[in-house]
């Protein structure tokens, strides 16, 4: 419906129903209909999921079509990460939004910065979905209220069509957010009644990985503990029975396998027969084989090509696997995953490595032709010394002259104008590019990027600003910058939504409208 067709419906709809409605403006009421697209997040997950699988679609086609996201912990980040994905790029096609608990542990708890354990409060998770998707709404309200003030001052009719063009093809701020439901927070019951409480507030894709619960930790740590592919299993159709309740039938769900990195499982697995899954999974314990005879108090058995087998438990009452049995494991989950209605898969690894990542998506790809990943571009990476050194062997291997470097200091300034460097450089920025076409990979996410930016910023300023610079620092640095560079937030009153309620004062009141963006509003001062 365009602009003038919802103006026209509305006031038919005013007329009939009399004089005691003259005082409403067909065109202010069509004004904020347009402005509040998203009535529920309901709506927002069903139009987002559906985003996702035509973007799902268009990969498929050609994997150039690989879509990014980077993690936020606020909604007035996402807000202004789509608003300059706006400005800079002319649509949010592609680009999504990564909520992260581990951010949401260490910023959003009441508790407290935390660590990656799922220690923080589970209704903090749709908490931030709601929060972010109120302030991309809000984004919205504002750009069109730009419009809508633009239309109002055009000089002439064609400039009016114009900007009435514009309005009618807006493209919305919201983009689909890809949330971090942890473990689960418990049971596949617990799962669930959280899964809705994350789609409700407006997530269409939800991730989960396959550690336990109650021992949960960062991928990029150790301890990890990973659960039996039936546990998993359960808690994936509770996401997908959460999502169906509630009508979001192109609901996405991401399973993450912390397998390469996890050495323990919680329990043995319960296998019917030889050759099943709970038998696979179990074949990849740490076992010694045992006399009868002799047996230890408390002493755990299983059976295996009739040999009596100990697996090796600990003081913790976990169990341990093989060494170097992680690759095989992640390909084990992936498929039992797929089998099981994931959409997408993660895997968790301990560094960016194409062919790693590529060798494990090539083995699962034999079973599911169109295995997709969401890929974690983990800050916990060192990127730069991971990608030198990977040049440096490469390098080596080939027979060139690297006695002008050490392998052991390449994270070193020194190497920044090199060829080594410069090889890495190149290789880190073509690494999304190259991974989706080689490896399989749909999404890039950054999990915890303005985590390090805001910390980043503040150091920067709080060095100028505190020292020999003092206001300068933040001119300099900040305002001015800001001016130059179009960032929409140097309006700050505007970001915050004063001109949006300045228009409603007018809507209600007309001239009586006491309204804030008159000719003392310092805000004038930025309007070039």
């Amino acid at each position: 419906m365009t602009y003038q067709d919802s103006i026209r419906n509305t006031s038919d709809l005013i007329t009939a129903k009399g004089s005691s409605w003259e005082g409403i403006s067909p065109e202010a009421v069509s004004r904020m209909r347009l402005q509040n697209r998203f009535r529920t997040g309901l709506d927002i997950a069903r139009y987002t999921a559906r985003v996702m699988r035509q973007d799902m679609a268009a990969y498929d086609a050609d994997p150039a079509n690989y879509t990014q996201s980077l993690g936020c912990w606020h909604g007035f980040i996402a807000q202004q990460q789509m608003i300059s994905v706006k400005k800079h790029f002319g649509t949010t096609k592609g680009r999504y939004i990564y909520l992260s608990g581990w951010m949401i542990a260490a910023m959003r708890s009441e508790f407290g910065p935390l660590p990656d354990q799922s220690m923080h409060e589970k209704t903090s998770v749709p908490a931030l979905i709601e929060e972010i998707y109120t302030f991309l709404r809000q984004a919205d309200a504002r750009e069109l209220g730009n419009l809508f003030h633009e239309l109002d001052t055009a000089g002439d009719a064609a400039k009016r069509r114009e900007v009435q063009a514009k309005i009618d093809n807006f493209e919305t701020h919201v983009v689909p957010i890809i949330a971090d439901i942890d473990a689960g927070f418990g049971n596949a019951e617990a799962t669930y009644l959280l899964a809705k409480k994350m789609i409700e507030a407006g997530a269409c894709a939800l991730q989960i990985e396959n550690q336990v619960s109650d021992e949960k930790q960062c991928g990029h740590q150790d301890g990890k503990v990973t659960v039996p592919h039936e546990e998993f299993t359960a808690k994936i159709r509770a996401l997908r029975y959460a999502f169906l309740e509630l009508g979001v039938e192109d609901g996405v769900i991401v399973c993450r396998t912390d397998s390469l990195g996890a050495g323990l499982t919680k329990q043995i697995a319960y296998s019917r027969e030889p050759g099943d899954l709970g038998d696979q999974y179990n074949s990849f314990l740490d076992c010694e084989e045992v006399d009868a005879s002799r047996i230890g108090n408390g002493d755990v058995l299983i059976t295996r090509n009739g040999k009596l087998l100990r697996p090796k438990r600990l003081a913790s009452n976990l169990f341990q696997f093989r060494p170097g049995t992680g690759a095989d494991r992640c390909v084990l989950d992936c498929i039992n995953a797929l089998n099981n209605g994931a959409d997408l898969l993660w895997i968790e690894t301990e560094k960016p490595h194409i062919e790693q990542v590529a060798a494990m998506v090539d083995r699962i790809r034999k079973v599911w032709p169109n295995a997709k990943l969401a890929y974690n571009n983990s800050p916990s990476f060192n990127w730069t010394l991971n990608f030198r050194q990977q040049v440096f062997d490469a390098m080596q291997e080939q027979g060139q002259d690297v006695s002008t470097y050490d392998r052991a200091k390449l994270m070193s300034v020194d190497y920044d104008e090199t060829e080594l460097g410069r090889m890495a450089d190149e290789k880190i920025r073509s690494f999304q590019r190259d991974c989706a076409k080689r490896a399989g990979v749909f999404h890039h996410l950054i999990t915890l990027p303005t985590y390090h930016t805001a910390a980043l910023s503040t150091d920067e300023l709080a060095r100028a600003y505190f020292g020999e610079m003092g206001m300068l620092g933040y001119v300099a640095n900040v305002q001015r910058r800001e001016i130059r560079e179009g960032v929409a937030c140097v309006k700050h009153q505007n970001m915050a939504g004063s001109d949006i309620g300045d228009a409603h004062k007018d809507y209600f009141a007309g001239e009586a409208a006491l309204k804030a963006g008159g000719a003392d509003n310092t805000m004038n001062q930025f309007a070039a």
